[in-house]
């Protein structure tokens, strides 16, 4: 089976200060992916990140979530697909959407980077915007003057409750994703909505 996507990515800021913020939902995700095949992901220098590879699904992953700051993760990302001779098209990047409501997720192909810096090193490291996205949404506090607090802010409660409903919608409709089912996996998910709504 060809696969469209063989590298799915987590963004998010490395260290104890942001676990758990809103930030990392990319980085949350990913963790969620490896554990349900069973893996964790382990510290990997030549990648600056944190990597595993996974069988899952009838799918071969590579998982990485960068070690680097937000703003530095097309580093860690270059490293990885040259390493393994990935092209462009087969990433998926997950991370963290303010325009979108808790508890929903939406894929996308390409694209600009919308204000966020770690789509934007991704873009200026590997040259080309050509790569997947897999936007978490995480809302907006409803002023611009305040979403860097937001962003970087703990998840609550019920944001986790959220956050971990749609990872298991996500994984339900990435097989599908990944094997060219693209638009198939897009109405799934993009009609999910968490009991919260």
């Amino acid at each position: 089976m060809a696969q469209d996507i063989v590298m799915v990515v987590g963004l998010g800021n490395p260290g104890p200060d942001y676990e758990n913020t809103r930030h990392n939902a990319g980085a949350l995700f990913v963790e969620a992916l490896a554990r349900d095949a069973g893996q964790s992901l382990r510290p990997e220098k030549k990648y600056n990140g944190h990597y595993a590879r996974i069988q899952w699904q009838g799918l071969e992953l590579h998982l990485l979530n960068p070690a680097t700051f937000m703003n530095r993760s097309g580093l860690s990302v270059k490293a990885l697909a040259d390493f393994f001779k990935i092209l462009p098209g087969q990433i998926l990047i997950a991370h963290d959407e303010l325009d979108l409501p808790p508890g929903t997720a939406k894929l996308k192909r390409g694209g600009g980077h919308g204000g966020h810096n770690g789509l934007r090193d991704t873009i200026a490291h590997l040259g080309t915007n050509e790569f997947q996205r897999l936007r978490i949404g995480i809302g907006h506090p409803g002023d611009s003057r305040k979403v860097t607090g937001y962003v970087l802010g703990r998840l609550g409660k019920r944001e986790t409750e959220d956050l971990n409903a749609v990872f298991g919608e996500i994984m339900r409709v990435l097989p599908d994703a990944a094997s060219g089912n693209f638009a198939a996996a897009m109405n799934r998910l993009h009609s999910f909505k968490p009991a919260s709504a």
